[in-house]
C-alpha cells in the first residue's frame, strides 16, 4: 500500500470538484434512477447511473473533454492523438470538434463498426481515424509511436490524473442525487480510469461505501495486477467486451484501485450478454458489454446487498445492433441452453427422421444443421446446434443420443473446435 503523501499526489477530491464545475455546461448531468425491477429481484434499493445517456453515450466524454480543455492552447497548436476501442475515441472526437482541434484517433481493426461511425460523426472534419492491429494495447503502441514522430499531444484513455478527475464527476452527481447513503457502488474496470475517479471521490466523501469493480473474465488485468502486487500485462485477452478489454491496466489507476477498491469481480462474457439482453428486454436500456458489467455482477453479491442501497454505473450504451445475434448466442451458451455437436449420422434412410422424432425433446429446437451426404461412406458427420428450453433438459438429450446410438462430439466442451465455430 502506498504511503498517504504518495497516494494523494495522484488525485485529490478537490481536483474532481474543480472538474465538475468546469464540465457542468459541457456534459449531460445523467439520471440516477431507482430501478424497481432490479430492486425487487435483489431485495434492496438499486439505483442505475445512466451514463449511456451521455452526449456520446458514454462517461468517456467527461475525462476526454476535460483533459483536452486543460491543455487547449498547446493542443490547438500541435493537435492531439489517442488510442481507443471506441468510447474514449468518441469523447476525444467530440472535444476536438467543439474546440476546433485536430485529432488523430487510432482504433483496433476489431472495433465494432457502430463505434467507428460514431467517432466520424462526433469528430466531423476535425479528426482522422486510423484502424490498426487487433487490440487496444496494440493500437496504443501505434498511437504513441505516431505521437513521438509528429510531436502531437497524447490523450491517454485512463492513466492520467486530469482525465480521472473528469471521470470522477460521475461520482459527484451520484452522491448529490441519491438522497441516502450508498452502501455499494458497482462499476466496470478496463484500464481503471472510471473506477479511479469514482473511488477517489466516494471513498473520501462516503468512506463506508464499498467500491466493487467489475471486469470481463477474459480480460481481468486489474484483478491480476492486484493479486500479483504489481501492474501485470495479460498474455492474451478476450476482446468481446471491447470497452473493458485491456491487457494491462494503468500504472496510476492501479495505485488508486489498490487503495480504494474493496473487491474486483471477473464476470464471464456470456453472463454479460445475458445482462445486456435483460436490460434491453426488461428495462428498455441499451447497454454495451462494458456498460452491462455491473448489472451482470449483482448475482455474485446478492447476499451482501440484500436490504442495502446499491448504485450501478451503466458506463456506456454504444452497442452495435448487428452484434445482437452474437450476444444472444453467447448468452444461451453461458446459460446452458445452446449446445453444438458433431454427430456421426448413419447414412441410411430414416436416420435423420429418427433423430428428430426420438432424440429431440418436445421443446428442443435445431438452430444449426450442416450435412452433406457421401454415398460411398457408411457414416457422415453433421454439425448440429440444439437450443433447449431448460438447462436440466440437457441430460435427457445426451441420454437419448447415447441410447439410440448416435455417436457425437460436444463442441461446447472442446475449446479449440468451439473457438473455430463461434
Amino acid at each position: 500500500m502506498p504511503a498517504t503523501n504518495e497516494r494523494t499526489k495522484l488525485l485529490h477530491v478537490e481536483d474532481i470538484l474543480i472538474a465538475y464545475q468546469k464540465l457542468k455546461e459541457v456534459v449531460a448531468h445523467t439520471p440516477l434512477q431507482l430501478n424497481k425491477r432490479l430492486s425487487e429481484k435483489y431485495d434492496c434499493r438499486i439505483y442505475v447511473k445512466r451514463e449511456d445517456l451521455q452526449h456520446v453515450r458514454s462517461f468517456k466524454l467527461r475525462g476526454a473533454y476535460y483533459k483536452i480543455n486543460s491543455v487547449e492552447q498547446e493542443a490547438r497548436e500541435k493537435g492531439v492523438v489517442c488510442a481507443s476501442a471506441g468510447n474514449h475515441a468518441q469523447g476525444v472526437a467530440y472535444a476536438c470538434a467543439e474546440l476546433g482541434i485536430e485529432g488523430k484517433i487510432f482504433m483496433p481493426q476489431t472495433t465494432p463498426k457502430q463505434k467507428i461511425n460514431q467517432v466520424k460523426m462526433f469528430g466531423r472534419d476535425q479528426v482522422e481515424i486510423i484502424l490498426t492491429r487487433d487490440t487496444f494495447d496494440e493500437s496504443s503502441a501505434q498511437a504513441l509511436a505516431y505521437k513521438e514522430e509528429h510531436g502531437q499531444l497524447f490523450i491517454h484513455p485512463f492513466d492520467d490524473p486530469v482525465l480521472m478527475a473528469g471521470q470522477g464527476t460521475v461520482a459527484v452527481e451520484v452522491l448529490n442525487d441519491i438522497g441516502e447513503p450508498a452502501d455499494f457502488v458497482f462499476a466496470s474496470i478496463g484500464g481503471g480510469g472510471l473506477m479511479s475517479g469514482l473511488a477517489t471521490y466516494i471513498k473520501n466523501v462516503s468512506p463506508q461505501t464499498k467500491m466493487i469493480g467489475v471486469e470481463p473474465a477474459g480480460a481481468a488485468s486489474m484483478k491480476a495486477s492486484l493479486e500479483s502486487g504489481q501492474v501485470t500485462a495479460l498474455a492474451s485477452i478476450d476482446k468481446f467486451v471491447d470497452g473493458a478489454a485491456v491487457q494491462r491496466p494503468g500504472t496510476l489507476t492501479y495505485e488508486i484501485c489498490r487503495e480504494y477498491v474493496d473487491d474486483i469481480l471477473p464476470i464471464p462474457e456470456g453472463k454479460v450478454c445475458t445482462a445486456i439482453l435483460d436490460l434491453y428486454n426488461e428495462h428498455a436500456i441499451v447497454a454495451e458489454p462494458a456498460g452491462a458489467l455491473p448489472i451482470a455482477a449483482l448475482d455474485e453479491y446478492q447476499d451482501e446487498i440484500r436490504g442495502k442501497t446499491v448504485v450501478c454505473v451503466i458506463s456506456g450504451g454504444n452497442n452495435d445492433i448487428s452484434r445482437m445475434q452474437e450476444i444472444k448466442e453467447k448468452s444461451l451458451i453461458h446459460e446452458g441452453l445452446l449446445h453444438y455437436f458433431i454427430l456421426d449420422f448413419p447414412q441410411r434412410a430414416g436416420a435423420l427422421r429418427q433423430f428428430l422424432d426420438s432424440v429431440l425433446g418436445p421443446d428442443d429446437d435445431i438452430t444449426t444443421f450442416e450435412y452433406t451426404k457421401k454415398n460411398n461412406k457408411e457414416n457422415g458427420p453433421a454439425l448440429i446446434g440444439i437450443e433447449i428450453k431448460h438447462r436440466e433438459d440437457y441430460s435427457g438429450l445426451i441420454e437419448r443420443m447415447n441410447t439410440l446410438g448416435f455417436p457425437y462430439k460436444e463442441l461446447n466442451k472442446d475449446s479449440y473446435l468451439f473457438g473455430l465455430l463461434i
